[in-house]
């Protein structure tokens, strides 16, 4: 399997997981997702979630269907936004919050290492060949 087929499932995985979680925030996961929300932003929690789902349903679906030229600048926004979401990660983690299974200090502390991947995922599947 060549690089550019590679890098293909890997942005449509991605693009995938992003629509995913996108519904999540929607519905199923909703209230698990409010506890990443730190409590220094200043809309409720539950609108934060909703924003943030349909923007990860959008990046989803770029990251999805982009047309070739627009894929890296699609890579780059959404590794901007795993960045802007990463000190909700932290929040969790300094305050303690239980979330999808992140029920000890250790579980979220190892999460906190799962965003640079998400950065470097976005990224590398996205830049040209």
């Amino acid at each position: 399997m060549d690089k550019s087929h590679m890098q293909k499932i890997a942005r449509v995985g991605l693009g995938a997981f992003l629509v995913v979680a996108g519904i999540g925030h929607l519905t199923f996961a909703r209230k698990e997702f409010q506890a990443q929300v730190p409590d220094w932003v200043p809309i409720s929690k539950d609108d934060t979630v909703v924003y943030s789902g349909f923007a990860e349903i959008a990046l989803g679906a770029t990251l999805i269907f982009a047309p070739a030229k627009q894929r890296s600048n699609a890579g780059k926004i959404a590794a901007a936004f795993f960045a802007a979401v990463f000190p909700g990660n932290i929040a969790q983690y300094k305050d303690h919050r239980d979330g999808f299974g992140l029920d000890t200090d250790g579980k979220r502390l190892a999460r906190l290492f799962f965003q640079p991947i998400l950065v470097a995922w976005a990224l590398k599947s996205t830049c040209k060949s």
